[in-house]
């Protein structure tokens, strides 16, 4: 093998980090400079000191040392103990000692080549003390042991030797030291490798299961970046983009996707749709909008957050579609069939009140006129409800304001309730100031009083006592209904205006009710401009505040 050849193979092998490489490759590199650099003090021998190559000392280091190089390939050091190839090292002491004795005086300076296997063992990390001692006393054998041979030597040779065995030494503890700072810094990088390692392989499991759990979902999940441009859409979400594409265009941006509003028909702008107010940073809950169109269209309620960075930066967001298209089709059919019914009874109903009235006009006696005005009253009551519920069904009520003096309906309300309030052991008061007048329609208002009094009793099973309040306050009026009754939990309160809704307190008792009152009671207060609110807490009673403009003629 010539210089450059062994040069070459040995820049190849520095390719990876040393570490990395198997045990034979690190034995046969660690033994390579000392290889290479005998085979120059041969070519230095051979071109100027031919007579040198005639010493069987100096031939027997040669050989030694190809011996050697050949050992670090052929011996299978993965299956001797871990740390026996520093026998190389030493053995090159007893080498390079023969190869000084053969060419010392052609050559000068061969002893120096006991740095390398100094480096070799301090550098290798394993017994340090012990690579000491060695890099000292293994050069000083090399000049020492061939006097103490010979025989012919005075005091002054051995002290003239001791300066090469000092400089190993000097070298030897400067690599071990070099070689223990890089093998602590080595082993806390490659405890931080590993912890990154592990938090890389937990970041992919929890990434694997948060994929897993989108893809099984039955929502739509699509995340977007402050620009706008999606990071992330589960299957579901696929679904519904590809549902709201035109036909005709196979990458539509957002304003040529088909999303239509509550009448299915009407585009919404693209400034109102889901995913343009998610990336302007608006968060929203349960925004219906329509997917697609013909029979395929669907109904979805969308919700959004915004996600923000460490310094509270707007980062993008998430929005989720829920396809509500049977919930909403169920709601639609159930209106239809509310509608159908109440105009199916308010016929028969009005035939019974006119026949009523004719018999009342006859002006009867005694007990049939009170059985006739039971039939009257009671009639009248069916068809207020009927003419509520189509009132319901149509999300709007009528009102016909005119002044009228709104205490004076709130103490009618009351005397009203107080033999019902007696029956329920309900004490009833009124709160009110001597008049109050406002712009209303009086028979809706009290339609609103009278539900609010009645319910207030009725949930007070107990007795208790329940109060009606009128105030006049920032130029509207507020009336209160306040009891001592069972009260509702805070998820109760925020439902008690939904339609047929009825407590899961009350759903456990027999106290009747098709949960329609609150509701109207609410959109009559609406239709008035103004607003009624609920605050109740289980087990200790429940207000109820509505307030409308004052507006007196």
């Amino acid at each position: 093998m010539s210089d450059p050849v062994a040069w070459s193979s040995g820049m190849r092998l520095f390719k990876r980090p040393f570490h990395e490489y198997r045990l034979t490759d690190r034995v046969a590199m660690s033994q390579m400079p000392l290889f290479v650099t005998s085979l120059l003090t041969a070519f230095l021998v051979w071109a100027f000191f031919t007579e040198t190559m005639n010493n069987p000392l100096f031939v027997t280091f040669l050989v030694s040392q190809l011996v050697l190089t050949a050992l670090c390939y052929l011996v299978p050091w993965d299956r001797l103990p871990y740390t026996s190839f520093l026998a190389i090292p030493l053995l090159d002491f007893v080498s390079i000692a023969l190869g000084r004795e053969g060419g010392q005086e052609s050559l000068t300076g061969i002893s120096l080549l006991a740095v390398f296997p100094v480096i070799w063992m301090c550098a290798s990390g394993y017994y340090p003390r012990a690579a000491l001692w060695f890099s000292f006393l293994g050069p000083l054998a090399i000049i020492w042991v061939p006097l103490l041979l010979k025989g012919n030597y005075a005091p002054q040779d051995f002290a003239r030797s001791l300066l090469l065995p000092v400089m190993m030494l000097g070298i030897g503890v400067s690599v071990s030291v070099l070689t223990l700072s890089m093998m602590r810094q080595q082993s806390q990088l490659e405890e931080k490798d590993e912890q990154l390692r592990a938090s890389l392989r937990t970041s992919k499991r929890q990434e694997e299961l948060l994929n897993t759990v989108l893809e099984t979902v039955h929502l739509g999940v699509l995340a977007v970046d402050a620009d706008g441009h999606d990071i992330l859409m589960n299957r579901k979400q696929r679904a519904n983009h590809e549902l709201a594409r035109p036909k005709d265009i196979a990458d539509p941006n957002e304003s040529q996707l088909l999303v239509f509003g509550a009448d299915r028909k009407t585009p919404i702008p693209v400034q109102e749709r889901p995913v343009r107010r998610a990336v302007l940073g608006e968060t929203f809950t349960d925004y219906l909008v329509w997917l697609g169109e013909g029979k395929e269209q669907r109904a979805v309620v969308t919700t959004a957050r915004a996600m923000t960075d460490s310094e509270g930066n707007f980062a993008g967001s998430v929005i989720v579609f829920s396809d509500v298209t049977d919930l909403v089709n169920a709601l639609t059919a159930k209106d239809d069939f509310v509608a159908s019914v109440s105009h199916e009874f308010r016929t028969p109903l009005t035939s019974i009140l006119g026949y009523v009235e004719i018999l009342l006009a006859d002006e009867p006696e005694g007990t049939q006129r009170g059985m006739l005005e039971i039939i009257r009253r009671n009639s009248e009551r069916l068809l207020t409800l009927v003419s509520d519920l189509l009132s319901s069904r149509n999300g709007q009520l009528i009102v016909t304001p005119h002044t009228v003096d709104v205490a004076d309906l709130v103490r009618a309300s009351v005397s009203s309730a107080m033999p019902r309030a007696a029956a329920a052991g309900v004490v009833l008061e009124a709160r009110t100031p001597g008049t109050l007048e406002a712009k209303v329609d009086s028979a809706r208002i009290s339609q609103v009083l009278d539900n609010l009094v009645s319910n207030a009793i009725k949930y007070s099973p107990d007795g208790g006592k329940v109060v009606v309040s009128l105030a006049r306050e920032d130029g509207h009026l507020a009336c209160r209904v306040s009891d001592t009754g069972m009260g509702m939990s805070p998820e109760d309160s925020s439902e008690v205006f939904a339609k047929f809704f009825r407590t899961s307190s009350v759903r456990r008792t027999s106290i009747p009710g098709v949960g329609l009152g609150l509701p109207i009671s609410k959109a009559i207060v609406e239709a008035h401009g103004g607003t009624i609110g609920v605050e109740s807490t289980l087990g200790e009673g429940t207000t109820f505040t509505f307030r409308v403009p004052v507006s007196p003629s």
